[in-house]
C-alpha cells in the first residue's frame, strides 16, 4: 500500500539530513514541497531527481485531491521549505487527509527548530509550551500573551525580524522582563544566540535580520513566606477564639500564603512563642 512519508528537512545547513530521508526522497514517486527551489537545491545537493511539485499555504487544498490520487498510485514525500512538515508549516491537512483514507503516514524525523532552540537556550527544558509565529495584529498576539501570562512553563514561538521589536516591547509590557533567550539563522552561517533579559534583547536588535526563534522564561512561583503583618493577624484571629482550621484557611485564601506555613506560625502564636 502506497505511503505518505512526512520528512524532515535540513533548518538551514544541509547536511543535517538523516541518510534515511535522503533514501526515501530518492525513492518516492513524487515530492510535495512548500518551496520548490528550496527543495531543487537540497535534491540538486545530493544528486536527487524526483519529480517535485509545489504544496503551499495558497495551493494546499487545490493540490489536496491531486496529491491524494497521486498516493493511489505509489509513495508520496511531503517536505517544507524548513524542519518537519505540519508544524507551523504546510502539511497538517494532506496528513489528515490521507489518514482519513487510510494511506500510511509515516514520520522520518530531523532538525527541528523549536527544539534546537530550547536546548541552546539555558532555559528550563523539561516543560515547554509551543505558539508557533505570533499573530501579526497587536490585539491579537497581545491576547495570546495574555493567556500565557501564568504559564509557569518554557515559552517558545517564531517570529519575523521585521516584527521583532515590537514582539518584544509587548512581551515586555504584559510578560514583564523575564529572561530569554533569541536564536537567530539556526545552523546557518550567520547564527547567533542571544541570551538575556526581554529589555536587554530590545536594546541589542535595533535592526533584526534573519529568522528568529524566541524561547522566553516561564512565570516564577512566588515563594510567599509568612511576614509580622501576617502573624498579627493569626494573633487577633486567635483572641477572638477562631479556630485553628477556620483561621488559617481564611488567611490563605486572602495571602496566598500557604496553609502549612500559616499553621506553623498558628502553632507558635497558641504556644506563647
Amino acid at each position: 500500500m502506497p505511503v505518505l512519508y512526512v520528512i524532515a528537512t535540513p533548518i538551514g545547513n544541509l547536511e543535517d539530513i538523516s541518510l534515511r530521508a535522503l533514501r526515501l526522497l530518492s525513492e518516492v514517486k513524487l515530492i510535495a514541497a512548500e518551496d520548490t527551489r528550496t527543495a531543487r537545491r537540497l535534491l540538486s545537493t545530493y544528486k536527487i531527481n524526483t519529480p517535485v511539485i509545489s504544496y503551499h499555504e495558497h495551493n494546499k487544498w487545490t493540490k489536496l485531491s491531486y496529491l491524494l490520487n497521486c498516493l493511489e498510485e505509489g509513495d508520496v514525500a511531503l517536505i517544507s521549505e524548513a524542519g518537519m512538515p505540519g508544524l507551523s508549516d504546510p502539511g497538517h491537512e494532506l496528513i489528515v487527509a490521507a489518514i482519513g483514507r487510510g494511506i500510511r503516514v509515516i514520520p522520518v524525523p530531523g532538525a527541528s527548530a523549536v527544539v534546537t532552540a530550547l536546548v541552546v537556550s539555558g532555559l528550563p527544558t523539561d516543560q515547554f509550551v509551543y505558539l508557533g509565529f505570533l499573530p501579526r495584529r497587536h490585539g491579537q498576539r497581545q491576547r495570546l500573551l495574555n493567556s500565557v501570562a501564568s504559564e509557569p512553563r518554557t515559552i517558545v514561538a517564531f517570529e519575523a525580524p521585521h516584527r521583532l521589536v515590537d514582539i518584544l516591547k509587548d512581551i515586555l509590557q504584559i510578560l514583564g522582563d523575564r529572561r530569554l533567550a533569541i536564536c537567530r539563522e539556526l545552523t546557518k552561517v550567520y547564527e547567533e544566540v542571544f541570551r538575556g533579559s526581554v529589555s536587554q534583547a530590545i536594546d541589542y536588535f535595533t535592526r533584526p535580520k534573519g529568522e528568529f526563534t524566541l524561547i522566553i522564561e516561564g512565570k516564577k512561583e512566588r515563594k510567599l513566606e509568612v511576614g509580622e503583618e501576617h502573624e498579627r493577624e493569626l494573633q487577633e484571629l486567635y483572641q477572638r477564639g477562631v479556630g485553628t482550621k477556620e483561621a488559617v484557611t481564611q488567611l490563605s485564601k486572602a495571602t496566598g500564603l500557604s496553609k502549612n506555613k500559616l499553621y506553623r506560625a498558628w502553632l507558635k502564636i497558641s504556644k506563647g512563642e
